[in-house]
């Protein structure tokens, strides 16, 4: 399936031009209408951006087919700075657990069925008691924790040989960026699934990772609540990354101006 969205880049990354309710309206809309096509729908943030610059094979990924939603207020901020057109003042964050849940809700009404990859087994037990709870009548096709491992051919034969029997709509993976876009690129390639990466999302779900409260979600800084939470895993990532990101976005954002500037 293509994406009907318009495509701003961002530290040369190509993203969808929407927001929350429109992103999941297209999947939802999608799979009711049996579109019989694999699709990778990844939740890129700054950290994304910022490792596809130094990764080419990610890089890759991240330009190549599938939909690039912005999971993140920087992300999306720059978009609309850039964008150039009235239209993209309606830009908006689509967030990755929240993109998660309203798909999981809006779902229900076509009797979507929902394969969710990661983590261990006892979080996606947790999980699937929080989603049968929370929207009932919700299709859990199956659950997947695939062995710690590399990404590799072998990794994605496993996964797909566990989810294929159940038939699945839609297969969320939560393995982290930059693993989960390699996984859900190659499950797309090889099947009719839409194939999700959603990071943290199980865990904030089931419980088992602290979530941003709202405010600090709409703030921009919830990755700053993230660093705080989890030190040890996250600091690297956001140190560096984060400068990373800046300096691309800045880039972006003068070429803009810069162009502006000479039209005076």
């Amino acid at each position: 399936m293509s994406s009907p969205f318009e495509v701003i880049e961002v530290g040369g990354i190509p993203f969808a031009a929407t927001n929350l309710e429109r992103a999941t309206d297209w999947v939802v809309n999608d799979r009711r209408e049996g579109a019989g096509t694999g699709v990778s729908v990844r939740l890129s943030n700054s950290y994304c951006v910022s490792a596809a610059h130094s990764d080419r094979d990610y890089s890759a990924v991240l330009k190549g087919p599938g939909v690039n939603f912005a999971d993140g207020t920087p992300v999306s901020w720059v978009m609309r700075l850039i964008g150039g057109t009235a239209d993209h003042v309606g830009v908006r964050p689509v967030r990755g657990p929240s993109f998660f849940e309203a798909t999981l809700d809006k779902g229900r009404r076509y009797s979507l069925r929902h394969h969710f990859v990661g983590t261990t087994e006892e979080t996606l037990n947790l999980l699937t008691d929080r989603v049968e709870e929370l929207y009932p009548g919700i299709k859990v096709a199956g659950t997947y924790a695939p062995p710690f491992a590399a990404f590799s051919k072998e990794f994605v034969d496993d996964i797909i040989t566990k989810i294929d029997p159940t038939s699945p709509d839609i297969v969320w993976v939560g393995l982290g960026a930059p693993k989960q876009d390699f996984v859900t690129k190659a499950i797309a390639d090889r099947t009719d699934y839409v194939a999700v990466g959603v990071g943290a999302a199980f865990d904030f779900l089931a419980g088992t990772v602290s979530e941003a409260p709202s405010f600090v979600q709409n703030s921009g800084f919830e990755w700053l609540y993230r660093l705080v939470s989890e030190p040890k895993r996250l600091w690297r990532r956001y140190l560096f990354g984060n400068s990373t990101f800046i300096r691309l976005a800045s880039r972006d954002i003068r070429k803009v101006f810069g162009r502006l500037g000479g039209r005076a």
